[in-house]
């Protein structure tokens, strides 16, 4: 025997059917389209700066590798990973970088890569994000929050079609709450604390 569905459970039926199907079709068109972003490594730098005494120290991580996918209009599957090779540290001072990746700071050897993935992103106003995620740093796991700004998005002047898009942000953080240094430095006035993190990306989709 066939069975005719009342005209308002049929009208509920169909509009369950069409939120569905709504739902698929705009999470599956949202996923396809956050753009991969690989890192053009001659224009990208991690630096960061510290006081010494009286004097501002400077540096950069020479080594890092990113694993980027952004989308400004799908955030939700946005993401950001950056692998820091400890030993890649530079402040144009062999004798100081050894110090630094001795057990005094990094003990590079035990824990040779700094690491940061991403758990959710959130705009803000003019084009700044806030990139929240997990910081792994001497076996440890830390909360952080990276500002970075969108410098924009165009194709790129000289890579036949490449798409560039650029992203700046700074952080300043104290090094002795993620383990980088006992403070005895600090005590003797040496080495300052705080620690100011720059970071600079120029990345192409081809």
């Amino acid at each position: 025997m066939h069975h005719t569905l009342p005209k308002e459970d049929y009208m509920k039926q169909s509009l369950l059917l069409s939120l569905l199907l709504a739902f698929f079709f705009t999470a599956h068109t949202g996923f396809a389209q956050v753009t991969t972003w690989e890192a053009d490594k001659d224009h990208s730098s991690i630096y960061f700066s510290i006081d010494h005494i009286y004097s501002k120290v400077r540096g950069q991580f020479d080594d890092f590798s990113t694993t980027i996918r952004f989308d400004p209009d799908n955030l939700a599957e946005s993401s950001f990973l950056f692998e820091i090779e400890v030993d890649s540290i530079n402040t144009n001072i062999a004798k100081r970088d050894k110090h630094l990746l001795s057990e005094d700071f990094f003990n590079e050897p035990e824990f040779p890569v700094i690491r940061f993935q991403s758990t959710s992103i959130t705009a803000t106003a003019d084009d700044t994000y806030k990139i929240a995620g997990t910081l792994t740093i001497k076996g440890k796991k830390h909360d952080l929050v990276l500002p970075l700004t969108l410098a924009g998005i165009k194709d790129h002047p000289t890579v036949k079609g490449a798409t560039v898009a650029g992203f700046n942000g700074s952080i300043t953080v104290d090094r002795l709450a993620y383990g980088v240094g006992s403070g005895k430095f600090l005590e003797y006035g040496v080495v300052g604390k705080d620690a100011e993190i720059l970071v600079s990306l120029e990345v192409l989709n081809k």
